[in-house]
């Protein structure tokens, strides 16, 4: 494997408060990867983000980009990261053309009028080029942000919360870019609350909690490893409660008793379905239909969560 383009050792930030916003965190992306970083609010996302963008000063550890020392090689290693940051921060009586032109001139790039024309229309933003920021929609001013990430043509692409607030329609637009980037070698990293998203943008995918990074994986190994099938048994007759025959079976009741749900391993030698299904057809529990659905990564990082939260208390 060739050598990471972001390599994190030992990054740590407390506040005076007392408050540990991150805890440690040893981190690798590869070049060219798509990375998503899913935690809860407050975990620690953003405070993340921000070190590596050079924004807030950790309390201790290393970060590298493509080889070199953030803070011994500031100006040089500013160059190769963009960041669309949550908030929308913008010059808002500017015309769009001149912000993101001007953002590329920030990063010490010689002006090239073709490349922000091209980034423009890859975000649908060429016909609105002339037009004042404040009278964009939502979902315009945040395509901006984007472009203004994109003009100096950074190496890695940052992403905190991209589609927070977008419509549908924009947020597809938004992934088919993230996916021809991707296919022009940027590095992306995202933070996102759509973990659809995730599922199915990020080749690998972090999560963080209470500042600390409790799992890195190459996200279809994670919903192997730890992916469940559940499932659906459509009742013939309502059931006010799982009755006693059924109790070695974990089993919920939902749709108004008119539907038995059962979760499982589906790597286990034993499922226990076969078994189940004996069970019910002993006490007379009829159904109708069957199906099964395997969880999601959604599923995946509750669980996780949970499974942390659980961990502290003991």
């Amino acid at each position: 494997m060739s050598d990471p383009i972001l390599s994190i050792r030992g990054l740590t930030k407390s506040y005076a408060s007392g408050t540990e916003a991150l805890k440690a965190v040893d981190l690798d992306i590869q070049r060219g990867e798509i990375f998503a970083l899913l935690g809860p609010n407050g975990a620690g996302k953003t405070t993340l983000i921000s070190i590596i963008c050079g924004i807030v000063t950790p309390t201790s550890g290393e970060v590298l980009v493509d080889g070199k020392n953030w803070q011994r090689n500031y100006r040089e290693v500013r160059k190769a990261i963009g960041l669309v940051p949550q908030e929308l921060t913008m010059d808002l009586f500017e015309p769009l053309l001149n912000t993101v032109s001007f953002s590329r001139e920030l990063f010490g790039k010689a002006p090239d009028p073709a490349k922000i024309e091209e980034i423009l229309k890859a975000l649908t933003l060429w016909d609105k080029r002339k037009t004042i920021l404040k009278e964009l929609s939502g979902g315009m001013k945040r395509r901006v942000m984007i472009a203004k990430a994109l003009a100096h043509e950074p190496k890695i692409l940052f992403l905190d919360e991209p589609t927070a607030g977008v419509d549908v329609e924009l947020r597809r637009e938004m992934w088919a870019m993230v996916r021809r980037l991707r296919e022009q070698g940027t590095t992306i990293i995202l933070t996102t609350h759509y973990i659809e998203e995730a599922e199915e943008m990020a080749d690998r995918v972090g999560v963080i909690n209470k500042g600390e990074l409790i799992l890195v994986e190459e996200k279809h190994a994670l919903m192997k490893k730890l992916g469940r099938k559940v499932l659906h048994l459509q009742l013939i007759d309502p059931m006010d409660s799982v009755p006693e025959a059924l109790g070695n079976w974990d089993l919920n009741l939902s749709d108004d008793g008119r539907v038995l749900t059962y979760e499982f391993d589906a790597k286990a030698d034993r499922t226990g379905i076969p078994s189940l299904l004996s069970a019910m057809r002993d006490a007379g529990i009829g159904f109708k239909d069957l199906d099964t659905k395997e969880s999601s990564l959604e599923d995946i990082f509750v669980r996780l969560i949970d499974g942390d939260r659980q961990g502290a208390k003991a």
